[in-house]
């Protein structure tokens, strides 16, 4: 959450001269609301079921840069069918968390005390982002554009 990934998946796409989609726009459009307003109304199983759906979908017609929600990775199915992909880890510290969304943004799995909040959701994911990730890209103190060229480099990939 707050890690940039929408922002540098379109700058890598915009390098790379392919297209971007990120499946939490996907959702947005799909279900006509927030993806806020879903976990409210409907809580969280719901969401990581539609959640699951959008990305499978777009793993199966996408051909270009995704972005994934910070919580599809939660799903097995969805690991699993990430394997065969160049996937990117976009990690940086509670510290940079703060600066970038103050922790009070509408997070819905933030809601109570942000930042021991996004704490144990790291530490409940992390293993399974770098389970997923061929690379693991810092992105602390660096701007969309800086984090970018790190994930072109990373992944040995070189701009359109």
């Amino acid at each position: 959450m707050g890690v940039g990934k929408s922002t540098v998946g379109a700058l890598v796409a915009e390098r790379l001269g392919c297209v971007y989609r990120d499946t939490d726009d996907d959702i947005v459009a799909e279900q006509g609301r927030t993806i806020a307003d879903i976990f409210v109304d409907e809580g969280e199983p719901v969401f990581r079921a539609i959640e699951k759906r959008a990305v499978h979908k777009a793993l199966a017609e996408h051909d270009g840069v995704l972005a994934l929600g910070g919580g599809a990775i939660l799903d097995e199915d969805t690991r699993a069918l990430l394997a065969g992909h160049r996937v990117v880890y976009l990690s940086m510290d509670v510290e940079e968390a703060v600066k970038r969304t103050g922790l009070n943004a509408a997070r819905p799995l933030l809601a109570v005390n942000p930042r021991r909040q996004w704490r144990d959701l790291m530490e409940a994911r992390r293993h399974l982002y770098t389970e997923v990730a061929r690379e693991v890209v810092a992105t602390d103190g660096r701007t969309p554009e800086e984090v970018a060229q790190a994930v072109l480099d990373a992944l040995e990939l070189k701009e359109a």
